[in-house]
């Protein structure tokens, strides 16, 4: 008997609290499972749009293999559009930018150079793409724009190439005894066993000894 009082004063206020909380209590659980469910969908939504980036990526590569450049161009406005999410768009927008520089259009170049250190999410890339825009700049002979991309923070694995590009930004200056500091530093962090340290000390050595 006292067994079953007790179980009905347990009843009473489970009771009394649920109708003091329960639509707060249904009200919670609901919104779980919306989010649950908003999570799981939109886990899904992502793996759908990095699948159909990672198509379109690999249409343009093929377009590159064969020197396609419109195509390569078309497929990264694409990807950049309608995928900018996803890493392949900043990828892609570095070679449409490629593909831009080596047909002239040095405009378009810069334009999507810019897009990737604007919307890129990976350090390396925008880093990459500051490098690449400098290397436009100078083309164009717009050195004090180049120089700032050059002096700007980087990744420390860039760093010789961007003192590398520093080196031939201040060349084109005429401040060679800065050059060399800048190609000094750019073959000072090279891999030894890289070609491309040859190509910097041939540029110290065509700027002869320091004075």
């Amino acid at each position: 008997m006292a067994y079953d009082l007790e179980e009905q004063e347990q009843l009473e206020t489970i009771k009394s609290w649920w109708k003091q909380y329960g639509s707060l209590v249904i009200l919670a659980v609901t919104a779980c499972i919306v989010t649950i469910a908003g999570f799981q969908g939109w886990r899904y939504y992502r793996h759908q749009q990095v699948l159909a980036a990672v198509t379109l990526y690999e249409q343009l590569t093929q377009a590159e293999r064969v020197n396609d450049a419109k195509k390569v161009r078309d497929i990264a406005a694409q990807i950049t559009e309608e995928y900018a999410a996803t890493p392949y768009a900043a990828m892609a927008a570095l070679s449409a930018a490629r593909a831009s520089f080596d047909t002239g259009d040095l405009a378009a170049a810069k334009t999507r150079l810019q897009w990737v250190i604007d919307n890129a999410k990976e350090e390396e890339m925008r880093d990459v793409a500051r490098l690449r825009l400098a290397g436009v700049l100078l083309d164009e002979k717009k050195y004090v724009e180049a120089f700032e991309l050059v002096s700007s923070k980087h990744v420390e694995a860039l760093s010789g190439l961007y003192a590398d590009l520093k080196g031939d930004i201040l060349v084109a200056q005429g401040k060679l005894a800065e050059a060399r500091s800048a190609y000094q530093l750019a073959f000072d962090k090279s891999d030894a066993q890289s070609p491309y340290r040859m190509i910097i000390q041939t540029k110290l050595d065509a700027l002869g000894e320091a004075k």
